[in-house]
């Protein structure tokens, strides 16, 4: 079944059939590894709108920032968004990649990899990929070689694993000192969406919280949102760096649907000037509120193990 990677950082949770609106949040993950949603409606249309895919390329190309909603697991999504990435690259010139995939105090190692620097092995070790992502490396594999064979700017948009976890346990009060250092300061750190907080109490509550070990739902959702926040103050600051290059956002479905996590969070900082795009690939459902567009691959590949 195929299904939205969300809520990284906080430990198991198995919810199904958490009902909002016309939609079900199923929810699954491990101990530091983000977990699985999935929004379904009723009925799955073949493409929105009765858009091709090359339709949604032309579209795609006029975008300041493009987010491509991933399952980490899928390969069919991952060949997908080199597709995209490929016909950016052609149509645009000057691109950049956003990865989820990478914490931001290793963004020193991409750029090393894109400057051939570094081997491939290299990258994978010194970014600490195995323990703070551990997802099948080939799955992005030929997306890092094709950017470092055509000298695409890789960026490392994660919130540190450390910190995330901290606040999961502590809350944000509990930063200080050099935890700021990777992260956006308190101010930009907005918890008020009651939209958002609603869908997460429901995967929070259903499961019963965490027990007296676990976090609080405040500090559960303080976590998301600041995981949200580092990787929207990424995208932000190199779009004001570098305005003419278009920004290729991966990451999991679950930090795009509804524009709840990223990019609502990029526009505040950016003004709604900014044209962007989410694209969610192969989902199971094409309710129009989920995302902007949907990229359907004429074949898939099964999911790699977990």
């Amino acid at each position: 079944m195929k299904s939205f990677w969300w809520l990284g950082c906080c430990g198991a949770l198995l919810v199904i059939g958490a009902s909002l609106g016309r939609h079900h949040i199923v929810s699954t993950g491990s101990p530091g590894s983000p977990g699985r949603a999935i929004a379904q409606t009723p009925q799955l249309t073949t493409q929105a709108n009765g858009q091709s895919n090359q339709d949604l390329l032309t579209e795609l190309a006029q975008a300041d920032v493009i987010y491509l909603g991933e399952t980490h697991t899928d390969a069919a999504d991952h060949m997908a968004q080199l597709e995209i990435i490929t016909a950016m690259h052609q149509a645009r010139g000057d691109i950049a990649i956003g990865l989820e995939m990478f914490q931001r105090p290793f963004q020193s190692v991409l750029d090393q990899y894109i400057a051939g620097e570094i081997t491939e092995a290299d990258l994978v070790e010194q970014s600490e990929y195995e323990t703070r992502w551990g997802f099948a490396w080939e799955l992005y594999a030929p997306i890092m070689r094709y950017a470092q064979n055509n000298q695409i700017p890789l960026i490392a948009l994660n919130t540190p694993r450390e910190i995330t976890k901290k606040v999961a346990r502590q809350g944000l009060a509990s930063l200080t000192g050099d935890d700021w250092q990777y992260i956006p300061p308190i101010d930009e750190i907005d918890t008020s969406d009651e939209n958002y907080q609603a869908m997460l109490a429901q995967v929070f509550g259903h499961h019963g919280g965490h027990g007296n070990s676990g976090p609080s739902f405040e500090n559960f959702f303080a976590a998301q949102v600041l995981w949200d926040e580092t990787m929207a103050a990424s995208v932000a600051d190199y779009v004001i760096a570098a305005p003419d290059t278009q920004v290729i956002v991966l990451a999991g479905e679950g930090h795009i649907v509804f524009d709840f996590g990223i990019p609502s969070r990029v526009e505040r900082r950016l003004g709604e000037d900014l044209v962007s795009h989410s694209v969610l690939l192969n989902p199971t459902s094409t309710s129009p509120e989920l995302a902007d567009f949907f990229w359907f691959s004429e074949s898939t590949t099964p999911e790699v193990a977990e």
